[in-house]
C-alpha cells in the first residue's frame, strides 16, 4: 500500500470507514497502480477480500503485491483472499468442459443476456462465509478471524466488452453494494476505464463506459480519478488523480474535491500538490 495516499485520505489499516464504495476510474492514463494499493491495505487490515480479476491474472497480483510487502498465495491459503481469475477460467466456460461454482458464476461468457447473476451469488456466497478461515468456537460453531469483507473489482467495463449491458452492470454493482456494504458493513472497490476524451459521445464502448461511471458515480463515497498529464509526457510525473469525497448534508449532496499529481515507483507511489514536483520547481 502506500503511506502517502493515506495520509491524504485520512485512513489506515487500523482505522478505515466501513460500508464504501470506492470507485477507481482513469482516462488517458492507467489506474491499476491503485487497485494494488486497497488490495494490499485491506489485506494488512484482516478483511476477507473477494477479488473479481477480469482484466488481469492472479500471476499479476501477486508479482506486484510481493513488491509491496504481501504475499497473494499465503493469503489465499489462509481463507483471506478469493480471487476469480475470469483469464483463466473463460475458455473452459466457453467449451463447457467444467461446472463448478466459478463456472458457474461466469454463465454470461457463453450468453451475456443471462445478465450477471452468477457472478453476483458468487460474491454474495463468498462474503457471507464468515466460517472461511474461522477458528472454531469450542461448541461446535466457528468464530470469523478475519475484518470486515471487502469486494474488489478489476475491471467493470471488461463487462461491456463482453456483451453484458450497461444496465446489468450497474444492477451487478448495486446489489453488490447492498450485500457488502449495507447488510456486512465491509467495502467495495471497482475500476472503471474510460478511453475517449470527457465531451465525447460516441456510440460504442466509449459511450457505455461514460454512462457506467455516472451510474457508479451516484452510488460511491469516494472517487479517484486518474487522468494524463494536461501537457502531455514527463519522466517524473506520470498524470494526476482527482479525489472527491461525496456526503450527504442536510439531505443535500456534498462534494470536497482535490488534486494531486503522482509518481509511481517500483514499490510504492508518490503524491504531491499540483506543480510542487521537484522535477518542476
Amino acid at each position: 500500500m502506500f503511506p502517502e495516499l493515506n495520509a491524504i485520505l485520512n485512513t489506515s489499516p487500523d482505522n478505515f470507514k466501513q460500508g464504501e464504495l470506492i470507485l477507481v476510474s482513469d482516462r488517458r492514463a492507467d489506474a491499476s497502480f491503485l487497485v494494488h494499493h486497497f488490495l494490499s491495505f485491506y489485506l494488512k487490515a484482516g478483511c476477507k477480500v473477494c477479488f473479481l480479476g477480469l482484466a488481469q491474472s492472479f500471476s499479476h497480483y501477486s508479482a506486484v503485491s510481493q513488491r509491496l510487502g504481501v504475499s497473494l498465495t499465503q493469503a489465499k491459503e489462509k481463507g483471506q483472499l478469493l480471487f476469480l481469475e475470469v483469464l483463466n477460467e473463460s475458455l473452459d466456460v466457453l467449451l463447457q468442459k467444467t461446472s463448478n461454482t466459478e463456472s458457474q458464476a461466469l454463465d454470461f461468457l457463453r450468453d451475456p443476456a443471462v445478465g450477471l447473476r452468477g457472478l453476483y451469488d458468487f460474491v454474495r456466497a463468498s462474503v457471507s462465509d464468515s466460517g472461511v478461515g474461522g477458528e472454531d468456537d469450542g461448541g461446535g460453531g466457528t468464530v470469523g478471524r478475519w475484518g470486515p469483507p471487502v469486494l474488489l473489482v478489476d475491471d467493470l467495463t471488461v463487462l461491456l466488452s463482453l456483451g453484458v449491458s450497461v444496465g446489468s452492470v450497474l444492477d451487478f454493482s448495486h446489489y453488490c453494494f447492498v450485500t457488502v456494504c449495507s447488510q456486512l458493513k465491509g467495502n467495495m472497490v471497482t475500476l472503471v476505464r474510460c478511453e475517449g476524451e470527457e465531451d465525447e459521445d460516441e456510440d460504442g464502448d466509449e459511450e457505455g463506459s461514460e454512462r457506467l461511471l455516472k451510474g457508479l458515480t451516484h452510488q460511491c463515497c469516494l472517487t479517484l480519478h486518474v487522468q494524463g498529464l494536461p501537457t502531455g509526457f514527463c519522466r517524473d510525473i506520470h498524470g494526476q488523480v482527482e479525489v472527491c469525497w461525496r456526503k450527504t448534508q442536510k439531505d443535500k449532496p456534498s462534494n470536497q474535491r482535490k488534486l494531486f499529481q503522482y509518481k509511481v515507483h517500483d514499490k510504492g507511489a508518490s503524491f504531491f500538490a499540483r506543480g510542487t514536483s521537484s522535477a518542476v520547481l
